[in-house]
């Protein structure tokens, strides 16, 4: 009879929603970022996808040091939205400037990251 009990028991969710790593944005590390305004969240995400695509613009130049410092700047962007997958790409990438398959990884993250904003905003 014990393991009806507990097959029916009430699921623990004192600790209210948990960040998630699977999405390409954690959202509710955006939300804490932006207090829940929902308007404040989609004109964050934007300038977010503007500054990413800046980043990668760098990235071409082939400049070691343009691409650190690019790196650099999209893995605090990245953070702060709660776009950890971008972030942990940037952080590597920044470590190995010219290293082609860091820049690649860091590529596909932000296109992933662009296409989940896009899908939020529909």
């Amino acid at each position: 009879m014990a393991a009806l009990n507990i097959a029916f028991e009430s699921p623990d969710n004192a600790r209210g929603a948990a960040p998630s790593r699977e999405r390409a944005i954690d959202l509710v590390h955006l939300g804490k970022q932006t207090m829940g305004d929902k308007a404040l969240e989609v004109e964050v995400l934007q300038m977010f996808a503007r500054q990413a695509r800046s980043c990668l613009q760098e990235f071409g130049s082939g400049d070691p040091k343009r691409v650190e410092a690019a790196s650099h700047k999209l893995k605090g962007a990245a953070s702060a939205v709660g776009a950890f997958r971008v972030a942990d790409a940037a952080g590597a990438l920044e470590s190995s400037a010219s290293d082609a398959a860091c820049m690649a990884a860091v590529t596909a993250s932000v296109i992933e990251a662009e296409n989940f904003i896009l899908k939020l905003s529909r």
